[in-house]
């Protein structure tokens, strides 16, 4: 036993809407923009930090220098030749910035500052001047600057180191600074940072919702239109509104539903017109087989008409088969023609078609790009419809003349002519209109349908004029080939 396949279309769809994607992707980049903008903004704000720092470390240790070189003792009067008073005249001086710490070393030991209370009014919780083996390490270091990485906290620091002498001690102007405010501010405005950015993200995702459904909305109408047709019910349209894509989506969506609305209805159209013509056919010849008897004379007339019937359905089949040939891109090969030599080739034919008074009457003498077979085949049918509605010896006129901006091949009869109620009606499939030109017209109305499709699948059109004296004028308009010259 085997099982069938599962298709498409029966297999379940687990899938995320549109809306949903594009609020996705939109909150995916919004949140990696946001992002990276909150970071950048804290990378800046602490590469500031670490220029302040290095700007005032650089300026407290060029005021020492210049104490050092330029400084008098107040009790001599002469430099400084001892860096303990050096250092503490110094230190009274000053006043330590937020978290930042001046000290003066000597020795293995340090000098406390002047106002050392002011660095616990400052708040800095593990001052540097407490903690011995860090003084020791910047004491002993060979850098001009450093920083110390402390359980308690970073400490950036620089010195101004003075020299030793026979009777002194090597001793140190150190700066130290503690970023950890300052870079914890950083870290403050890169939480609020994150903290909007949510929030835009929050106003976003509402936003997003509702202008995704608002741009959507159209295709869901189309999406809702298309599950509603069917071949009997193509009424439904989508309304357009506004010029964006979304809106030319509506447009293309709409035409594509009147060319199946009219390809449907022509398709209808085409089955009842042609089930209409050949149920008549069919009727007689059934008629004729039932009510035929064994008298040799009556079979013989039985199978002659039956024959007659049979070769009318032939002839609508391959009609309408033509007609549906006629939708197709490759139904003429147009070539370079030469118009005069294909004028004379239709009147040489035409003659055939019965006793009239065929008369060739102007040739233009131009090339165009035509299919000659098609057109032949469109010019031979209506000189048949000419002979159809005409009597023997009557003129028939076939030519070809330029037009400004076109060309006309013609055939003009000198018959009764078309009724106006007739003349909007005559190209139609299966039309012969309401008034007969004449008594001879038979067959299933095709004709002029098949010349109609024929000049307008060489992007032409077929009019009908009156006949200068009488009759009907059929005239396939063409676009005029360029170069040609009128006459």
């Amino acid at each position: 036993m085997t099982t069938a396949p599962v298709t498409t279309a029966e297999r379940p769809r687990h899938w995320i809407s549109a809306r949903v994607r594009i609020l996705l992707w939109l909150l995916v980049v919004m949140a990696v923009a946001l992002t990276a903008v909150a970071a950048t903004t804290r990378s800046v704000l602490l590469r500031d930090v670490d220029h302040r720092i290095d700007r005032l470390l650089a300026q407290e240790t060029g005021e020492f220098t210049n104490f050092v070189h330029e400084g008098v003792d107040p009790h001599t009067g002469e430099k400084f030749t001892d860096a303990d008073p050096l250092l503490r005249l110094f230190l009274s001086r000053q006043y330590a910035d937020p978290d930042e710490e001046l000290l003066g070393l000597i020795g293995r030991k340090g000098t406390a500052p002047a106002k050392k209370e002011q660095a616990r009014e400052l708040r800095i919780d593990h001052p540097l001047a407490e903690d011995p083996a860090s003084l020791t390490a910047v004491f002993g270091s060979r850098d001009a600057t450093g920083r110390l990485h402390r359980p308690e906290g970073e400490v950036r620091w620089a010195k101004v180191v003075v020299e030793a002498s026979a009777t002194h001690p090597e001793a140190a102007f150190v700066v130290a600074f503690h970023p950890a405010r300052e870079q914890a501010k950083a870290d403050d405005v890169f939480a609020m940072l994150l903290a909007i950015s949510g929030v835009a993200l929050l106003m976003t995702t509402g936003i997003g919702w509702a202008v995704a459904g608002r741009i959507l909305k159209p295709v869901r109408l189309v999406r809702t239109t298309a599950a509603h047709l069917t071949e009997q019910d193509l009424t439904q349209r989508i309304p357009v509104q506004g010029r964006d894509d979304i809106a030319a989506l509506a447009e293309t969506f709409n035409g594509m539903l009147d060319r199946l609305e009219r390809a449907f209805a022509a398709q209808r159209e085409f089955v009842d017109d042609a089930g209409h013509e050949l149920r008549t056919p069919i009727t007689i010849v059934r008629g004729h087989l039932e009510l035929m008897g064994d008298d040799p004379a009556e079979r013989e007339e039985t199978v002659r008409i039956v024959t007659e019937e049979l070769d009318r359905m032939s002839r609508i089949v391959e009609d309408l088969l033509l007609l549906a040939k006629a939708e197709r891109p490759d139904f003429v090969t147009p070539e370079p023609v030469q118009l005069a030599e294909l004028t004379a080739d239709v009147f040489v034919k035409a003659r055939a078609l019965g006793d009239r008074d065929w008369h060739l009457a102007e040739v233009a003498d131009a090339e165009a790009d035509l299919d000659a077979q098609r057109v032949t085949q469109a010019m031979v049918q209506l000189a048949q419809n000419a002979v159809q509605h005409t009597v023997p010896g009557r003129r028939v006129s076939i030519g070809s003349r330029l037009r400004a901006g076109h060309i006309e091949l013609y055939v003009a009869d000198s018959g009764p002519g078309v009724q106006p109620q007739d003349a909007e009606v005559i190209f139609e499939r299966f039309r012969r209109g309401t008034a007969r030109r004449g008594t001879r017209a038979t067959g299933a109305g095709l004709g002029l349908a098949i010349v109609k499709a024929i000049a307008e699948s060489h992007g032409g059109r077929v009019e009908l004029r009156p006949t200068d004296g009488g009759g009907a004028t059929f005239v396939l308009v063409q676009p005029q080939p360029e170069g040609a010259a009128h006459p």
